[in-house]
């Protein structure tokens, strides 16, 4: 009897959050860095750098700082881009030897407002992955709230 194994889901991060501003907006503070480094990090953390090579095969880069003046530099390539729609690229924490995983970013109007659909993967961990899950939680907490204040 011939015995098949089946390879176990990759680990992902999902997170979705409403905006109160239209995708257009959305995706500028996504895709601008003097927007990205208003909300870029998690709580009490600030970012200070960042380069973005806005096009597919671009590199991006930024470095956020922890409330007690640690530095975490990050950075990737894009692979799509869809104006005000969707956004993908790759991500790695560049002092770190972890491999690259792979953020998918859509943006889809509703009644003037927009779902942001965060999805990263794969982990190679669920504790990696809680990791993420916290920080970009309050990330995406911050640009909702960057996003608001830049609508109004």
């Amino acid at each position: 009897m011939q015995q098949t194994s089946r390879s176990a889901e990759p680990i992902g991060l999902f997170i979705e959050r409403l905006i109160d501003a239209p995708p257009a907006l959305a995706f500028r503070v996504w895709t601008t860095p003097e927007h990205l480094v208003r909300w870029l990090g998690p709580k009490n953390f600030t970012a200070h750098t960042a380069r973005l090579d806005f096009r597919p095969g671009g590199a991006w880069s930024a470095v956020i700082r922890s409330p007690e003046g640690k530095d975490y530099p990050m950075g990737g390539v894009y692979r799509e881009i869809e104006d005000n729609r969707r956004i993908v690229f790759t991500f790695r924490w560049t002092d770190e030897d972890e491999p690259d995983t792979l953020v998918t970013v859509t943006f889809e109007e509703r009644s003037g407002k927009t779902r942001l659909t965060f999805a990263q993967t794969p982990f190679e961990t669920i504790e990696s992955r809680d990791s993420h899950a916290e920080g970009w939680g309050e990330c995406l907490d911050r640009l909702v709230a960057y996003t608001q204040q830049t609508a109004a």
